[in-house]
C-alpha cells in the first residue's frame, strides 16, 4: 500500500448487517432530520471533532489556511455615548476585499484588556443595521460595552459595506449577498459564499485579536440565524475564542437555507449539532425558539451536545434554553447571552444581574463606513478575487510538490485529509463487511461472487473474485469499467479482455460494480442527479464520490484477503479517472485517461467525474502524486491530459522508471504485461 495508511480490522459479527439494496442513492436535503452520532469516549470525540475541523476547513476553501496578508485595518468616526463609545472599521481580509462594521468600547471601564465580542449577523433586511424587536445587532454591542467588553460588528458579505467592487445582484443586502461563487464551477476549486464569509470571521477575530486594549485569552463569538452558522462554523475551526453563542441556528431539523450556510461536502455526514459541539469542552450556551426550528433544543439538540461536555467532565461549560417566540435574537435572548457571558467573560460575581438597559442606535448614516458605496480604489471585484484565490490553490499545489521523501510525506499529511474531505471517501480502516455468494470452479480458475460494504454506511458493492490456478499470490489487480464487471466478462460470463491476460499470467483479479454501475445500475432509475439544486453537495455524494470509494473499499478487501499481494487498481475508459482519484489506496496504479481535457473547468462538471474540490486536489494528478515513487501508468492520455506536475514529481523524487505515460491506449496484452512484470514494493 501506497500511504501506509490503510489497516482494515473487519467487522465485528453484530457490526455485519448489509441492507436489503444500497442507501446510498437517498438524496439528503437541509430539511432532513439528523441524528447526533453514538459516542462512548472522549478520545472517539476527539477524532470525531477532528474530522469535522478538516471537514470545515477543506469544505471552505481554507485547507490548507490562506496565507494571513495584512489586515490594513481602519477605525474611525468615533462616536462617544453614556459608558461606550461606536467606531467605523475596514479591514482587508483578502487583498482588495474590503470588510466593513462598527467597532463599541467601554468607556469609564479604565484601560483595559478588556474581553472581546464577534456579532455576526443574521439575514435581516439591513445586516448589522438593523433595529427591531425581533433583533439588534447594535443593541446587544452597546449593552456589551456597557457591560465592560468590546463588541464588533461587521456585515455579511453584500451587506452595507462589505461589497466588491461593481457589485452585482441587486441591492446592498439579501440578493447581493447570495450572487458570489454560487454555481458548480466555484465548487470545483472549493470557492464559495460560505467559505468567503467563515474567512471574514477568522480574519474578524484577527482584528479584535490585534487591539491593544482586548484580552485575547477572553474572546468570543454570537449571532443569530446566518450570524449563528457563523458563529459555530468559526468555534469549529479556530480555538481562540473561550465562549460562543449560537442563537436559533442549532438544530437536528434544519441546517441553513442560505448559500452562506451550505458548501460542498460540509453535511454529507455531519449536521449543525455537531459543527457545534466540535467546540467542547469550550464554554457555550445555545438558544432556541419555540416558532422554529430549533423548537427541540431543550429535547434533541441540547442533550446531545451535553453528551459531548459529559465526556470531557465540563458539563457546567454548556448551558441550552428555549424561549417561546418565533425565529429571533430579542431582548429575552440577549440577556440569556449576557448571563452566560458575564459568567464566563467577565467573571461576575451575580451574572443573572445583567440585565439590558435601554439604548439608541445610532442613524444608519453614521454608522455606514462606506455611506456613498464609494469602495477604496483597490477594491477587487468577484472576479478578480476569484481568480486571486485560484492562483493561490495552484501556488501551494506547486509549493507543497512531493520532490524527495521527507516532502512527499509533508504533502500526503496535507493533502491525505483534503482528498478525504473533498472526494467525501474514507479508508476501511474497520467494519470491512464481505459476504459470499455464487461460487464457479473452471479448469483454470475460480471465481466468487461477493458483497462488499462498510459497517453503517448502507453500501452493497457487487464483485467478482476470479483466482488463477496456479496464483503467484504476488499481485492481485483490482478492474473498474463504466459499464463494472460486464467489461472484463463474456455473454457466457467467462473472463474476457484485460482479465483474462491477467488470469493467463496467473495474476488473481477483482472485478468491481461501483455506484450504479452494472448490477448496481439495475433499478436505478434515472440516475442523473441535479448538483446545481437544493444544496445537493452540501449534504450528498456525487456519482463520482461513490464510485472513488468503491475502489478504495475493493482495494481494502483486496489488501485484508489477498494473503500478502500488492493491490495494483486498474480502470477503462472514464473509470480510469475514478482508478486515480483512488490511487492512495493501491499499490500501483494504471488509468485510462480516457483522453479527457483537464485544462478545462466545464470537463470537470461532467455528471460522472464532478467532485467539489477536484481542481484545488490538482485534479487527478494532485491525487496520483500521493503515490510517487509508486508504478504509475498513465495512457490513452491524448493531447489535452495535463501530466507535468506527476511527470516533474517522479523525475526529481529519482524515480522516472515508475512513470510511463501513453498518448494513445495501451492493448490488453501490453498492460497486462506492464502488470505481471511490475516490481511492486
Amino acid at each position: 500500500m501506497a500511504t501506509g495508511f490503510l489497516v482494515v480490522v473487519p467487522a465485528s459479527a453484530a457490526e455485519i448487517s448489509f441492507p436489503e439494496k444500497d442507501q446510498r442513492a437517498v438524496v439528503k436535503t437541509l430539511n432532513t432530520p439528523r441524528a447526533f452520532p453514538e459516542i462512548t469516549s472522549k478520545t472517539e470525540w476527539e477524532r470525531r471533532a477532528q474530522a469535522i475541523r478538516e471537514q470545515v476547513l477543506v469544505s471552505c476553501g481554507l485547507w490548507p489556511m490562506p496565507e494571513k496578508t495584512p489586515l490594513n485595518a481602519k477605525i474611525f468616526g468615533r462616536i462617544e455615548r453614556d459608558g461606550y463609545s461606536v467606531e467605523k472599521v475596514y479591514f482587508q481580509s483578502y487583498p482588495g476585499f474590503y470588510v466593513g462594521g462598527n467597532l463599541y468600547r467601554p468607556l469609564g471601564k479604565g484601560k483595559g484588556p478588556f474581553a472581546a465580542i464577534l456579532n455576526p449577523h443574521g439575514h435581516w433586511n439591513k445586516g448589522r443595521l438593523e433595529d427591531v424587536a425581533a433583533g439588534s445587532s447594535a443593541a446587544r454591542c452597546i449593552n456589551f460595552a456597557r457591560q465592560g467588553m468590546i463588541a464588533f460588528a461587521w456585515d455579511m458579505i453584500g451587506y452595507n459595506d462589505t461589497q466588491f467592487a461593481r457589485p452585482v445582484g441587486g441591492d446592498s443586502g439579501y440578493k447581493t449577498h447570495r450572487h458570489f461563487a454560487n454555481d458548480l464551477t466555484n465548487q470545483l476549486w472549493n470557492i464559495s459564499q460560505m467559505g468567503l464569509q467563515t474567512w471574514n470571521s477568522v480574519r474578524a477575530l484577527d482584528f479584535l485579536e490585534s487591539l491593544p486594549d482586548v484580552d485575547s485569552k477572553r474572546m468570543a463569538c454570537t449571532g443569530e440565524s446566518g450570524g449563528g452558522t457563523q458563529t459555530f462554523m468559526l468555534g469549529a475551526i479556530d480555538d481562540r475564542m473561550v465562549v460562543q453563542a449560537p442563537i436559533v441556528m442549532v438544530s437536528h431539523s434544519m441546517q441553513g437555507g442560505c448559500s452562506c450556510e451550505n458548501v460542498a461536502g460540509l453535511r454529507v455526514d455531519y449536521s449543525n449539532m455537531e459543527i457545534a459541539a466540535a467546540a467542547a469542552p469550550r464554554s457555550q450556551i445555545l438558544v432556541g425558539a419555540t416558532g422554529d426550528w430549533t423548537r427541540a433544543t431543550m429535547e434533541i439538540e441540547g442533550p446531545a451536545l451535553e453528551r459531548i461536555y459529559n465526556l470531557f467532565g465540563q458539563r457546567d461549560h454548556l448551558r441550552y434554553v428555549r424561549f417561546d417566540f418565533d425565529h429571533n435574537y430579542n431582548k429575552t435572548s440577549r440577556e440569556a447571552v449576557y448571563e452566560w457571558f458575564g459568567q464566563w467573560l467577565l467573571h461576575a460575581p451575580e451574572p443573572s444581574a445583567l440585565k439590558e438597559v435601554a439604548y439608541i442606535k445610532e442613524p444608519d448614516v453614521d454608522l455606514r463606513v462606506f455611506p456613498d458605496g464609494k469602495l477604496p480604489s483597490d477594491a477587487v471585484t468577484e472576479e478578480q478575487l476569484t481568480e486571486h484565490l485560484i492562483r493561490s490553490a495552484t501556488n501551494v499545489l506547486w509549493t507543497y510538490a512531493p520532490i524527495n521523501p521527507p516532502l512527499l510525506e509533508r504533502y500526503r499529511q496535507q493533502m491525505i485529509p483534503a482528498w478525504k474531505r473533498s472526494l467525501q471517501v474514507e479508508f476501511v480502516e474497520r467494519g470491512l463487511m464481505v459476504a459470499p455468494g455464487k461460487i464457479t470452479k473452471t479448469e483454470d480458475y475460480t471465481a466468487t461472487k461477493l458483497t462488499l460494504g462498510r459497517a453503517g454506511k448502507g453500501d452493497r458493492i457487487p464483485v467478482t473474485l476470479i483466482t488463477p490456478r496456479r496464483d503467484t499470490l504476488r499481485i492481485m489487480a483490482v478492474l473498474a469499467h463504466p459499464d463494472g464487471r460486464a467489461g472484463f466478462l463474456d455473454a457466457a460470463g467467462a473472463p474476457k479482455g484485460l482479465a483474462r491476460q491477467l488470469l493467463d499470467k496467473n495474476i488473481a483479479v477483482l472485478l468491481v460494480d461501483t455506484f450504479h454501475t452494472g448490477e448496481s445500475a439495475q433499478g436505478a432509475g434515472d440516475k442523473k442527479r441535479d448538483y446545481a439544486k437544493d444544496f445537493f453537495p452540501t449534504y450528498n455524494r456525487t456519482d463520482a464520490q461513490e464510485r472513488v470509494q468503491d475502489l478504495v473499499t475493493a482495494c481494502a478487501f483486496a489488501q485484508t484477503h489477498g494473503k500478502g499481494r500488492r493491490v495494483v487498481l486498474c480502470g477503462f475508459g472514464r473509470a480510469g479517472l475514478w482508478a486515480a482519484l483512488a490511487a492512495p489506496a493501491c499499490d500501483a496504479l494504471v488509468a485510462d485517461c480516457a483522453q479527457f481535457d483537464s485544462t478545462s473547468d466545464s470537463s470537470f462538471l461532467a455528471d460522472d467525474i464532478f467532485a467539489p474540490g477536484l481542481r484545488k486536489l490538482g485534479g487527478f494528478e494532485g491525487v496520483a502524486a500521493m503515490n510517487t515513487g509508486n508504478p504509475l501508468l498513465l495512457h490513452n492520455v491524448g493531447g489535452r491530459f495535463t501530466t507535468n506536475f506527476i511527470s516533474h514529481v517522479y523525475t526529481k523524487m529519482r524515480v522516472p522508471e515508475m512513470y510511463r505515460q501513453e498518448t494513445s491506449a495501451l492493448t490488453d496484452a501490453q498492460l497486462a504485461t506492464w502488470i505481471s512484470d511490475l516490481k511492486v514494493r
